[in-house]
């Protein structure tokens, strides 16, 4: 299939889930309706996925995810995802500077409270300014596409989850880790909107794949 072939039929997939476990999640809360989902996309369903189309030799991403063709790293970040992170390392710093320490925000992280706000306002452009799979239509020109010549290529495919993606897994978890033992607030080179939590080894998903074509 088409990249948009494959959009429209992923969005049926999460759309079908919705209208199927409403019923089931009025267990916790009043369940929602396609009309509040659609007005509040901060409380959908949502995933983000890179995807390689052997067929058509093209990788597709849809939301937050990265790749390296080669030895070229391709990301594709939410755009409010950079803002955001700065202004939360810059909260943690005032915070250090105050008395806070690395542990209680380790435990706690305050920041990233302060910032999830106006995280919720990005949110409305959710599949309007940047691309997402949640059950709503994906905008394809915001779907970011890369084709492969027919030379040989090794594909790394793997989700924001690692700060510093590497050709192979092992490079990449050992960055992950010296991130984790160096900057675990991620406030320095790299940044991100949210720390490590005490006694976890990521601060986000991670998945990764790598082959040859």
């Amino acid at each position: 299939m088409s990249c948009q072939q494959f959009c429209k039929e992923v969005t049926k997939a999460v759309r079908k889930h919705y209208t199927s476990h409403f019923s089931l999640l009025s267990f916790h809360f009043s369940p929602p309706t396609m009309s509040h989902l659609s007005d509040h996309p901060e409380d959908r369903l949502c995933a983000s996925a890179v995807v390689y189309s052997r067929l058509r030799r093209e990788v597709w991403m849809i939301g937050d995810c990265q790749c390296l063709i080669g030895d070229q790293l391709i990301e594709n970040p939410k755009p409010y995802e950079l803002p955001l992170a700065e202004q939360r390392a810059a909260e943690v710093r005032r915070l250090l500077a105050s008395g806070t320490t690395v542990s209680q925000l380790l435990a706690d992280d305050v920041a990233r409270r302060s910032i999830i706000p106006q995280m919720i306002t990005y949110m409305k452009g959710q599949n309007v300014d940047y691309s997402v799979i949640d059950g709503f239509p994906i905008p394809q020109s915001k779907v970011r596409i890369i084709t492969l010549d027919f030379q040989p290529w090794e594909v790394v495919l793997a989700s924001d989850g690692y700060p510093f993606l590497c050709p192979t897994l092992q490079e990449s978890e050992q960055k992950l880790q010296w991130q984790r033992k160096n900057d675990p607030l991620n406030i320095g080179q790299f940044k991100a909107t949210k720390a490590f939590v005490e006694g976890n080894n990521s601060f986000d998903d991670r998945s990764y794949i790598r082959f040859k074509v």
